[in-house]
């Protein structure tokens, strides 16, 4: 019985003391100096133009035109980002903060195109 006990006890220590204990960053294609062209479009076009493409779907974010409005005009961060600002984009479910971190930065940086 004791020998079982030890070897019980050894082998918890072990599984414990080989648990990792680290924290890794959401995996993404950051960069410190993001483009429309490079970084926001891919998001934009898979997460967004389901239902914002088309004259009659406001606001447009087919372009770099139209997505560069919504975020000065229509607050499109603040949309992505929580419920603050209306119901909360896209309808089926939040972004991963690494693409919302991205658009952050692109509009930080200056709303870079290409």
């Amino acid at each position: 019985m004791k020998k079982t006990q030890l070897f019980l006890m050894a082998l918890c220590s072990v599984f414990i003391v080989s648990c990792e204990s680290n924290t890794y960053d959401e995996v993404g294609k950051q960069t410190g100096n993001p483009t429309y062209e490079a970084d926001v479009e891919h998001i934009i076009h898979h997460n967004c133009l389901s239902c914002h493409y088309g004259a009659n779907q406001y606001p447009n974010l087919e372009t770099y035109d139209g997505v560069k409005n919504a975020c000065i005009n229509v607050n499109l961060v603040c949309r992505i980002e929580s419920e603050n600002c209306g119901e909360r984009m896209p309808q089926g479910g939040k972004l991963p903060q690494s693409d919302i971190d991205l658009i952050k930065l692109w509009i930080a940086n200056g709303f870079v195109e290409k």
